[in-house]
């Protein structure tokens, strides 16, 4: 009898064993991770884009028969649209919540690439560009500030990166739409090119009704039944489940006593819009600035640091190098984003171990190194025109491969994931959409420039001046970019000298009317 009681007994300790001690539930890792993938695919049209128009505008130019001004201004473009979009979803998410953002997002790339496809002339072809930079915006926007704020603080890094794994799978998407479509006629290759991109933005629209509001925009709108039941199965423990949604709650200016289905909040108005403004740009705290300043800095050196020449400009670049035919360029530069999407699965699961900060100095380091070296080939290979130079154009192909892999392991996803998480709720929307507008000025302005300044200072020199700027990206995220793994989001802005006392005065300011609450029959 005393055996078999001890027998029991042990039985009982052993089933209550996993619910001490597992750290994580693998179910809902599974749901959250199910929902960043979802909510990252919307990315899939910015990355289609780049990879597609780097090959498609070499037979645009020679159909249409425009200029290279003109082609610089076709592909930079976008990024200029993608302002106008990164605002208006800025305010759409907000208003009608992160998935139904992440809808209008696909409807309107899905509207861009029919509109770029069945061009017949250059203006219509702009015309197609304004439209798919608008699905951009919103794109760029509302998916990293989704999955942020449904991803448990132990995966954050890992699922916000899937925003850039997205746009590395659709650049090489858009590098093998490229080889696919090259021998199609003339007037139909690019045309083609640019249509198919539809599909996805058709595929994402749809899969996106499977995936639960942002726990955080619910307790924006009072909706705490809601937003507890998306926490309960995002997060790791029960526990944790509690305690963010408590964290939210504050953070939304809630008493941590109110509770109930459906809490009545004050309505937003003008005033509290200018508030918002106020507290992030024209009359910021130190801490709110230094926030302001990391997130601008990262994205201005994600860009400003040369990415978008090697990427949208791979095949200019290959045949400076010294490699020639259609088959061939189209070629190497899939290998560019082969090489990508590789290397940005390395930083996927690196983020929540390795950590932000020492990825991102690593890969700044790593892209000074490559930009000088592919700098010297490249001027090498242009003082001999007439004969090859094998060492040279082998350094050109190793210094752009190796370029876009020290990218993907840090800058290239850690931009999106940092921004994602350093702004405190109130501001977080505005605040990435701000940080996006950056991103995408900087953006167009290398790129509708790159050509220029080519023949300006020669390619060599271009990219020598592409490592002078990533200097200072180096100096400047040793400097001003803190550590954010493991952080919970409303308590990553005590890193920047943030506290307390300032949240609440800001959330004081935010919400004068009391909140009531009103329990759902």
């Amino acid at each position: 009898m005393e055996q078999s009681a001890k027998m029991e007994g042990s039985r009982m300790a052993s089933a209550a064993l996993p619910e001490a001690v597992e750290p994580r539930k693998k179910s809902n890792f599974k749901y959250a991770c199910t929902c960043a993938a979802f909510a990252s695919m919307a990315t899939i049209v910015l990355g289609y884009d780049v990879g597609v128009m780097s090959g498609a505008s070499l037979y645009i130019q020679k159909d249409l028969r425009i200029t290279d001004v003109k082609v610089q201004i076709m592909i930079g473009i976008l990024s200029l649209y993608a302002l106008v979009g990164s605002f208006a979803a800025a305010r759409t998410s907000d208003w009608i919540g992160r998935r139904y953002t992440v809808v209008i997002a696909a409807a309107t790339f899905f509207a861009g690439s029919l509109l770029m496809g069945f061009a017949v002339n250059y203006a219509m072809l702009m015309f197609g560009r304004f439209v798919t930079g608008i699905g951009v915006g919103y794109a760029i926007m509302v998916a990293p500030v989704y999955t942020a704020e449904v991803s448990p603080a132990s995966a954050r890094g890992l699922l916000t990166s899937f925003t850039e794994v997205f746009i590395n799978f659709g650049i090489l998407l858009g590098y093998v739409s490229n080889y696919a479509f090259a021998r199609l006629p003339l007037h139909l290759s690019w045309r083609v090119m640019l249509g198919i991109g539809a599909l996805p933005s058709a595929l994402l629209a749809l899969m996106v009704f499977g995936m639960p509001e942002s726990p955080r925009w619910l307790v924006m709108k009072g909706r705490l039944a809601d937003a507890r039941v998306v926490l309960e199965k995002t997060s790791d423990t029960p526990e944790e489940a509690v305690e963010r949604l408590d964290q939210i709650k504050a953070a939304s200016g809630i008493p941590k006593d109110v509770d109930g289905d459906v809490v009545a909040v004050p309505k937003k108005d003008g005033s509290e819009e200018k508030r918002v403004w106020k507290e992030l740009i024209f009359s910021p705290t130190p801490a709110m600035r230094r926030i302001l300043v990391a997130a601008l800095g990262i994205h201005f050196f994600q860009q400003a640091t040369g990415s978008e020449s090697v990427v949208l400009y791979s095949p200019r670049v290959f045949k400076s190098a010294g490699i020639t035919g259609d088959n061939h360029l189209l070629g190497a530069t899939c290998a560019v984003g082969v090489t990508k999407t590789l290397f940005i699965l390395v930083a996927t699961f690196q983020l929540d171990r390795a950590g932000r900060r020492p990825l991102l100095l690593a890969s700044t380091a790593g892209m000074l190194v490559c930009l000088i070296g592919l700098g010297t080939g490249l001027t090498v290979v242009g003082q001999h025109p007439d004969t090859k130079v094998p060492w040279a154009i082998g350094l050109c192909i190793l210094c752009i491969l190796a370029y876009v892999a020290f990218f993907s392991i840090g800058l290239g996803p850690i931009t999106n994931v940092y921004t994602s998480e350093v702004f405190p709720l109130r501001v977080r929307a505005l605040g990435f959409a701000v940080g996006a507008s950056c991103n995408r000025v900087t953006s167009a302005t290398v790129s509708m420039s790159f050509l220029s300044l080519s023949k300006a200072i020669t390619i060599g020199g271009s990219f020598f001046l592409y490592a002078g700027i990533t200097v200072l990206g180096l100096i400047f995220f040793y400097t001003f970019i803190p550590e954010t793994r493991g952080q919970p989001l409303e308590d990553i802005g005590k890193l920047f000298g943030m506290t307390d006392d300032t949240a609440v005065e800001a959330e004081s300011t935010a919400t004068k009317d009391k909140v009531k609450v009103v329990e759902m029959s």
